[in-house]
């Protein structure tokens, strides 16, 4: 299998690198710096590898903290990449656009990029000087990456944000950085929008998903929105309960009401004790939905343990959505055949499925 050495994995950006290197069917090989770093231990993690990514940085702190500490992270890189038996033939550095605004940060960003490149030369490597606007994504943390992930943990915890400072922004899902990273093409561009523009688009996703309703999800942008955000909402929002209508005909309930994009319907039966899924998506949404029979929908977030294990059945109709970058399956726990019905935003495409197996 080929593989790919990096730091910062356990990072926000380093766990959506990982989830692509995943759906890639490319191996990642972590290595720390900063305090815990080991020489031995990184050139080995290096070695042989097809590509070597530094994303590890400090951007939060005081001003000598977040110039040493990517400095050093910049320089331990660069000292494992020399002792490295087989140096990689490509190596990338996730850069930043403050690397030119004069800032502490911005001139460390500037300083580590010119240590990692040197290096590479030094090597006979390729170097990738990969520059990257601000990043929004799944589990970001709040108050700490980026304001759109502050401001989805506040709209998911029922409260509404202030905007401080209106200013623009350019925006890259962290999906489309993790695909500049890895040589891989992006699915979309960068995005301008005001920060209270963004903040508006939110509260339209917050209030809609709310309902239970899918938002108007038909640009890639929204799409990646409504994903970020969906990502806060896994221990509030699911399963989501639908309205049963039943009389002496029988029972009915609306599955799902979308308001805007592409969609496709399917329908399944599940023998007693079988399991469907086993896989995650990228950026695909899919919504699973008892129809009949007892189930349980299971979830587990990637590179992580926890299983999240969510009941449902016919008679008491729930509604799960499968986030993105979580493995998942569904399991008919009953004595008869389950039926489920299945929704997902896009219509299947066999050369780009966006369904990678992994066990939950």
């Amino acid at each position: 299998m080929t593989r790919v050495a990096m730091t910062g994995a356990n990072g926000f950006l380093g766990w959506h690198t990982k989830l692509a290197l995943r759906a890639q069917e490319v191996r990642s090989e972590s290595f720390a710096v900063g305090k815990d770093f080991d020489a031995a231990t990184a050139s080995a993690a290096i070695s042989g590898t097809a590509r070597a990514i530094h994303i590890a940085g400090v951007n939060r702190g005081d001003e000598s903290e977040v110039r040493d500490s990517n400095i050093e992270f910049a320089r331990q890189f660069a000292e494992a990449l020399r002792r490295a038996a087989e140096p990689p033939p490509i190596v990338t550095y996730a850069n930043s656009t403050q690397s030119t605004n004069g800032s502490v940060y911005g001139e460390a960003k500037l300083r580590a990029g010119a240590i990692v490149a040197e290096a590479a030369a030094a090597v006979g490597a390729e170097f990738h000087d990969v520059v990257l606007p601000n990043l929004f994504g799944e589990h970001g943390r709040p108050f700490y990456n980026a304001v759109t992930a502050t401001f989805c943990h506040l709209l998911a915890q029922g409260e509404l944000p202030a905007v401080d400072s209106d200013k623009e922004l350019t925006l890259l899902h962290a999906q489309n950085a993790a695909d500049l990273l890895t040589g891989q093409t992006p699915a979309s561009a960068e995005v301008r929008e005001s920060v209270s523009g963004l903040l508006s688009r939110l509260k339209t996703i917050s209030d809609t998903y709310a309902e239970g309703e899918i938002p108007d999800i038909a640009d890639p942008f929204q799409r990646d929105l409504f994903n970020t955000y969906r990502s806060y909402t896994v221990d509030s929002l699911m399963p989501i309960r639908l309205t049963r209508h039943a009389d002496a005909r029988g029972s009915f309930f609306e599955i799902l009401r979308s308001h805007g994009g592409a969609g496709q319907s399917s329908f399944s039966t599940t023998a007693p004790g079988i399991s469907r899924g086993d896989h995650f998506h990228r950026r695909k949404i899919e919504r699973f939905t008892v129809l009949s029979g007892d189930a349980t929908i299971s979830l587990r977030r990637l590179f992580t343990d926890r299983v999240y294990d969510f009941v449902v059945d016919g008679a008491h109709p729930g509604a799960v959505d499968m986030p993105t970058g979580w493995s998942h399956k569904i399991t008919n726990t009953g004595t008869d055949t389950l039926y489920t019905s299945f929704w997902t935003n896009d219509l299947f495409d066999p050369q780009n499925p966006d369904t990678i197996a992994e066990v939950v």
